[in-house]
């Protein structure tokens, strides 16, 4: 008697079929892998570790504009765009865009993002400076708002559509406000590191305490971010100005204003004043965030 064995069919692997099964992990893979790969030339080059023989070009007294942001928009708006499309179709990616352009908020919250985050920082400087604090010039404070409309349109855009729009609420929904939020701090503290061997961290001067002390800060600013995103209905643009007023206040303001509490310095203060709002509006909240009132109308929204 004869047997025959039918043939093994091969196993393959599907790429949109992974995404669909696993969004957040393929949305983390792809943001995180796509920039790190294409932040290789700026951080072996003469803004980085100097192995090659190559200067990216400057732009506004930076080479940050050539060398780090298009790795920036290919990794978290880029693939939050991508794993939407495949895991929830033009449908999920019509309420992805959606929440980017929810501008109807009290404005209230638009001076909790715009002022507050820069009033913290200040705070916080002042705590750290042993009172040696100065006006900031007028030419600062003349490119302040022009330089925050610069920040929206490129850390703003290029991070908070995958951080906070694809990334939260799904984060939200499986581990809970807090919890979601500190582990997303994680993943946004790491998405970064490999910048702390270029001129954006402050390559070769900075020592091994600030990109910890950087850590520490991500993690309690994303309980922030959380808060504010809720409260406002999920609005992307707040969540955007919230981010780029700190960046912008770094920037453009505080070197200024505190000229002793610069680099580890400054990234310590950072930490500390973002770790203790974060503990006040978790104590606030109980938790929550704000996480009830995500659902509510973004015009209802209140304070």
């Amino acid at each position: 008697m004869t047997t025959t064995l039918a043939p093994r069919t091969a196993m393959r692997w599907h790429p949109a079929e992974t995404i669909r099964r696993h969004p957040l992990a393929s949305f983390f893979t792809l943001a995180i892998g796509g920039s790190w790969l294409a932040w290789i030339p700026f951080i072996l080059s003469q803004s980085g570790l100097g192995v090659w023989d190559f200067r990216f070009p400057v732009f506004l007294g930076t080479s940050q504009f050539t060398g780090m942001l298009p790795g920036a928009y290919l990794g978290p708006i880029a693939s939050a765009f991508l794993v939407t499309y495949v895991a929830d179709g033009p449908a999920g990616v019509r309420a992805w865009r959606g929440r980017l352009w929810r501008w109807r908020v009290n404005w209230r919250w638009y001076v909790v993002a715009i002022v507050g985050g820069p009033a913290g920082m200040l705070a916080a400087g002042a705590a750290f400076s042993g009172g040696n604090i100065q006006a900031p010039t007028a030419v600062a404070l003349i490119a302040y708002f022009p330089a925050l409309l610069l920040q929206l349109v490129t850390t703003g855009l290029a991070e908070e559509p995958g951080w906070r729009d694809f990334a939260l609420p799904r984060m939200q929904r499986t581990l809970g406000p807090l919890r979601g939020s500190l582990v997303l701090g994680c993943f946004w503290a790491l998405w970064h590191l490999p910048l702390f061997f270029t001129e954006w961290g402050g390559w070769p001067t900075a020592s091994w305490g600030r990109p910890l002390f950087f850590i520490g800060f991500c993690i309690t600013f994303s309980v922030i971010m959380t808060w504010v995103f809720n409260r406002t209905g999920e609005s992307l643009p707040l969540a955007m100005l919230l981010h780029v007023s700190l960046n912008n206040f770094a920037s453009i303001i505080w070197s200024g204003v505190f000229p002793t509490v610069t680099g580890d310095a400054a990234m310590l203060a950072m930490f500390t004043g973002s770790g203790v709002v974060s503990v006040l509006v978790v104590a606030a909240t109980r938790g929550r965030l704000g996480y009830g009132q995500a659902r509510r109308k973004p015009r209802d929204v209140a304070v």
